[in-house]
């Protein structure tokens, strides 16, 4: 087990919850971490929920810096493999690390390895004294009869990562059975990564999970939910869309991260990058 961090005071043993005064932040993961289908930034590509906890996190300490070295489709050892090396040669003191549901929708799942690489990527980590953010993930029968299929494995694995933050006194993100969630809105067309919307709600998560926003993100908002037969007609755009194409994939062996390379390897001043803005408050 690590031992209790001087420079942040996180103690193991349980879920950490006060603000640190970081100055380095760094985010691992996949599509999720990434941003994939976020607005476009200034450079080109998906902002996401991390670049926005950069943002708010630097109107706390002007001289933060970050980068992400997420990737579209990597697993949790993929990302223990690729990514937790490079991150700690950044000498962060937070990293956030969001992995497994890339492995729970694979056709072979076994919970005890990907809990095992997400552990080892966290004792990496909290072993030389960075703070770590962790996320356990929602419900996907919630919203998709489809997905439901693998919501088992996602129980287990973030029954695991619950585990794991206690253990090494993480900070953890639990989306699970949380209601706002549900809503269309907050998913893209894919519906399996977020809006722009949802990044936001996203992104309050984190925040508050980490000592520095609260808990308003939760509360949903009452929509209208689509009537059958445009139901029916949606499930068909997105079977032929979405789902096709990644059976696809999945059968040829290959990965929507094949030839993506992270949009921020190295650390930079996020005022230099971004204009701040204060949108992870739902629209």
């Amino acid at each position: 087990m690590v031992s209790t961090n001087a420079s942040t005071g996180n103690r193991p043993g349980r879920i950490a919850t006060q603000a640190r005064p970081w100055q380095r932040f760094v985010a691992l993961g996949d599509s999720f971490t990434e941003g994939l289908n976020d607005d476009l930034g200034p450079d080109g590509r998906h902002r996401g929920w991390a670049d926005r906890v950069a943002e708010r996190l630097a109107q706390r300490e002007p001289e933060l810096t970050y980068a992400n070295l997420a990737v579209r489709g990597r697993l949790a050892g993929q990302v223990r493999a690729e990514q937790i090396s490079p991150a700690l040669a950044l000498q962060p003191d937070l990293v956030s690390l969001g992995v497994g549901v890339n492995d729970a929708l694979r056709r072979h799942f076994d919970v005890s390895a990907v809990a095992t690489q997400i552990e080892d990527s966290v004792r990496m980590l909290r072993g030389e004294g960075t703070d770590v953010l962790l996320f356990a993930f929602g419900d996907p029968a919630r919203r998709s009869k489809v997905m439901g299929a693998v919501r088992e494995r996602l129980r287990a694995m973030n029954s695991a990562t619950r585990a794991i933050a206690r253990h090494y006194g993480c900070y953890l993100v639990d989306f699970w059975g949380v209601a706002v969630f549900d809503e269309d809105d907050l998913w893209s067309a894919d519906r399996l990564h977020l809006s722009a919307k949802g990044h936001n709600v996203a992104a309050a998560a984190a925040l508050q999970a980490l000592g520095v926003g609260d808990d308003t993100w939760r509360t949903p908002r009452h929509l209208t939910v689509p009537r059958l037969p445009q139901r029916a007609a949606g499930n068909l755009r997105w079977a032929g869309s979405y789902l096709g194409p990644w059976i696809v994939r999945r059968a040829r062996g290959t990965s929507s991260g094949d030839g993506v390379v992270p949009k921020q390897p190295t650390l930079a001043s996020v005022q230099a990058r971004w204009p701040l803005q204060s949108d992870t408050r739902r629209d």
